[in-house]
């Protein structure tokens, strides 16, 4: 089921987890570097949806390509570290080692493709170590390098994540909700760098948006989520406050002027 200019395509997609539906019937596409932004009460499948993008979760029935990877079944131990290789995923959590440096955290980015003892010794290439202090500087850490992550702010932490993302040279970014423990001011730094990076590199990017005020920045595409089924699949122009209260079932007061 290859689609030509198409990074991931879904047909027909359903997953079942612990006896439940939790995606049902999606038929979705998405060519190379589009950024989506994905919206959605608790428990509308949205996490789901991105797990199932890296294998992470199978579908019981229908077709999933990701990446020219078939996702219909699992994968063999190769085929899993090459899909996982090619996709750069933020996570609520962050997942940096809280003992380890701002560097050492970006530099974990590349053993994708630096898998060796040394690597695993903390002992890297130095065209690596220079590629990370280079993005280090990009997100604006290049002074807080040798920095423990467990002593860096929630932004600082945020930023250290990205550069990591950015050092496995990803070409489909996933991100779950990558602003949802930061201020307003921080959370719109993030999406701008995020959305500049993903447009630079030409990266497809698709975003778990916990905050619709920030979809101009993330997406350029919104799906909206609603008990695991595609509400609503449409340009970011033409998300209004109409449309959100009918995905959430309340208003949603930042989504004031979102187009």
């Amino acid at each position: 089921m290859s689609v030509s200019g198409c990074a991931i395509h879904l047909r027909q997609v359903s997953v079942r987890v612990g006896g439940n539906t939790i995606l049902h019937d999606i038929d979705l596409r998405i060519d190379h570097g589009e950024c989506i932004g994905i919206l959605g009460n608790n428990g509308a499948g949205k996490s789901t949806l991105l797990k199932l993008f890296t294998g992470a979760v199978m579908a019981h029935h229908g077709e999933i390509m990701v990446l020219d990877q078939n996702l219909r079944q699992p994968l063999a131990r190769l085929e899993r570290q090459r899909l996982h290789a090619q996709v750069g995923q933020i996570f609520q959590g962050l997942n940096l080692v809280a003992r380890l440096t701002a560097l050492e955290n970006v530099l974990v980015g590349g053993l994708a493709r630096n898998r060796s003892l040394r690597t695993w010794a903390r002992l890297f290439p130095a065209v690596e170590i220079e590629r990370a202090k280079k993005l280090l500087q990009d997100v604006g850490l290049a002074m807080r390098s040798h920095v423990r992550a467990d002593r860096l702010s929630g932004g600082e932490r945020q930023k250290v994540a990205i550069a990591r993302m950015l050092l496995q040279c990803p070409r489909l970014i996933l991100a779950d909700e990558p602003t949802s423990a930061l201020d307003p001011v921080a959370s719109v730094a993030i999406a701008q760098m995020l959305s500049e990076v993903a447009k630079a590199k030409g990266v497809t990017m698709i975003t778990v948006v916990h905050e619709p005020g920030l979809l101009p920045l993330l997406a350029d595409r919104v799906i909206g989520l609603a008990a695991g089924r595609i509400a609503f699949d449409l340009p970011v122009a033409e998300i209004t406050s109409e449309k959100l209260d009918a995905l959430y079932g309340k208003t949603v007061q930042a989504a004031a002027d979102i187009a």
